[in-house]
């Protein structure tokens, strides 16, 4: 399983990577991808969206079975990855490649409440 060091991520299975202009991607993990299987639809958030850490703002659906995005902090959407929109399963190749959505976080400060690599993985049961 991968989880990559240099992102942060939410105990809903989202990771964050924060951009040298200051907003953050976000995306789900190879763990969740997993879980879901071929991801087959992304409602993604509106551009312009207020965000509240924890809240429900997009859906992922797979052949199994439809999951929530929950934001992972509080913020504003700033753009989506429409490429997901004709071609979901780019989820599941490169999932942390594949972003779904780009947000300016309302204070960067609460990045610190993301879980490192290390707590994820403890999270996951994969430490």
């Amino acid at each position: 399983m991968k989880i990559p060091e240099n992102l942060s991520y939410s105990a809903e299975h989202l990771w964050v990577q924060i951009t040298n202009d200051g907003s953050c991607l976000t995306g789900i993990t190879d763990y969740a991808q997993d879980l879901l299987g071929d991801i087959v639809y992304v409602d993604l958030p509106a551009v312009g969206s207020s965000l509240t850490a924890g809240k429900p703002c997009g859906v992922v659906e797979s052949v199994k079975t439809g999951s929530d995005l929950h934001a992972p902090l509080d913020g504003l959407v700033e753009a989506v990855n429409t490429d997901l929109q004709g071609t979901p399963e780019l989820i599941n190749d490169k999932p942390y490649a594949a972003w779904i959505f780009r947000f300016q976080p309302a204070n960067v400060g609460d990045l610190k409440n993301l879980l490192s690599a290390v707590g994820y993985q403890a999270l996951i049961g994969d430490a």
